[in-house]
C-alpha cells in the first residue's frame, strides 16, 4: 500500500506519484523526546468541492485569516542574501518571469500607457525593450523576463525617482484608475499567494491556494536574508488577507468560488488558528 505525493508546477497542472508509505516500519528510531517534537508551520486548511466541476478546492484558511500585508518602503527588507531595506527593492530584484505569452501580452498593452513620469528607466524601456530571455524552463525554452538594470527589474523606480519609488507599472495603474494587477506581470499581482493545481489519474482537479513560501522561489529562496511571511512586522494590516486581497483571489478562482470561501471563513462559532508567525510573536 503506498500514499501519494503530488507534484506540482506553479503555470500548470502537475502529475501524482507513488510514494513509500510513511508508517511505522516495526522499528524504534530516535529517542521518545524526538518523538514528542511539536509540529511547525501548522495551518488550518478548508476544502469543498466545486459545485460546477470535477475539482476540490483547498484553501490555506490560517493566512487567508491572517492579518499579512505586502510592506514595500515600509521596512521590507527584500530578497537578497543581505538586508537591504534602504535599496527598496522588495521582490523585483530578479526581474518577473512571465508564465505564458497572455501574460507578456498584458505588460506590452500596459506600457502603452507609461509616461516617463512613471518609469525611471522608461528610455531604457523604448531603446532596447523591457523584455529579456531567461533561464530555460521545464520545455527547455528560454522563459521570457522583464530586463535588468542596475539588479533590478527595469519596472523598478529607485529611491529618490521624482515619480516616486516601487513599481511603475502600479504607478501608472493607479493613476488612471486601473487596477495594478491588470497592468502587472502575474507573479507580481499574486505574491505572497500561490495557486497550484494537481490532476491525479482519474482526472479529478485539486485546487489550492495558500502563502508563498520561500521553497516557491526554488532553491535561491533559502538564501533569502528575509521573507515577508515569515515576519511579524508584515502581519499588521487593518483587515485580514481574503478582504485585503479580495480582486487578487478573485481573479485566482473566480466570483463564485470566493463567496463560497467567505462563508466558510465567516462561519460562526468558529475560532480560526493564528498564523505561525502570530503564534510566535505571542510567547
Amino acid at each position: 500500500m503506498c500514499t501519494t505525493h503530488t507534484a506540482v508546477d506553479p503555470t500548470e497542472a502537475g502529475t501524482v506519484v507513488p510514494v513509500a508509505k510513511r508508517g511505522s516500519s516495526g522499528k524504534s528510531s530516535g529517542s521518545a523526546a524526538e518523538k514528542r517534537k511539536a509540529a511547525s508551520d501548522v495551518h488550518e486548511w478548508i476544502s469543498f468541492t466545486d459545485p460546477t466541476e470535477d475539482r476540490t478546492w483547498t484553501f490555506d484558511a490560517t493566512y487567508l485569516m491572517s492579518n499579512h500585508r505586502c510592506i514595500f518602503s515600509e521596512g521590507c527588507q527584500g530578497v537578497l542574501d543581505a538586508d537591504a531595506t534602504d535599496m527598496m527593492q522588495g521582490c523585483c530584484s530578479y526581474g518577473a518571469h512571465f508564465v505564458d505569452d497572455d501574460d507578456v501580452q498584458t505588460v506590452v498593452k500596459a506600457f502603452i500607457n507609461v509616461k516617463p513620469r512613471h518609469m525611471q528607466f522608461y528610455d531604457t524601456a523604448v531603446a532596447k525593450g523591457f523584455l529579456d530571455s531567461g533561464e530555460p524552463g521545464s520545455d527547455g525554452n528560454p522563459v521570457t523576463t522583464t530586463r535588468l538594470v542596475d539588479d533590478a527589474c527595469v519596472f523598478l523606480n529607485r529611491p529618490g525617482f521624482e515619480g516616486g519609488p516601487g513599481c511603475a507599472l502600479h504607478i501608472a495603474a493607479l493613476e488612471t484608475g486601473a487596477r495594478p494587477l491588470d497592468w502587472k506581470p502575474n507573479v507580481c499581482w499574486q505574491v505572497p499567494m500561490r495557486l497550484e493545481h494537481a490532476t491525479d489519474e482519474t482526472g479529478h482537479v485539486v485546487s489550492q491556494l495558500r502563502e508563498w513560501k520561500r521553497r516557491d522561489w526554488g532553491d535561491g529562496g533559502a538564501e533569502f536574508h528575509w521573507w515577508c511571511t515569515e515576519a511579524p512586522e508584515a502581519f499588521s494590516a487593518k483587515e485580514p488577507v481574503y478582504q485585503s486581497l479580495r480582486d487578487e483571489i478573485v481573479e485566482l478562482i473566480g466570483e463564485d468560488i470566493y463567496r463560497l470561501l467567505v462563508d466558510e471563513l465567516e462561519r460562526p462559532k468558529w475560532t480560526p488558528l493564528p498564523h505561525p508567525v502570530t503564534r510566535a510573536a505571542q510567547r
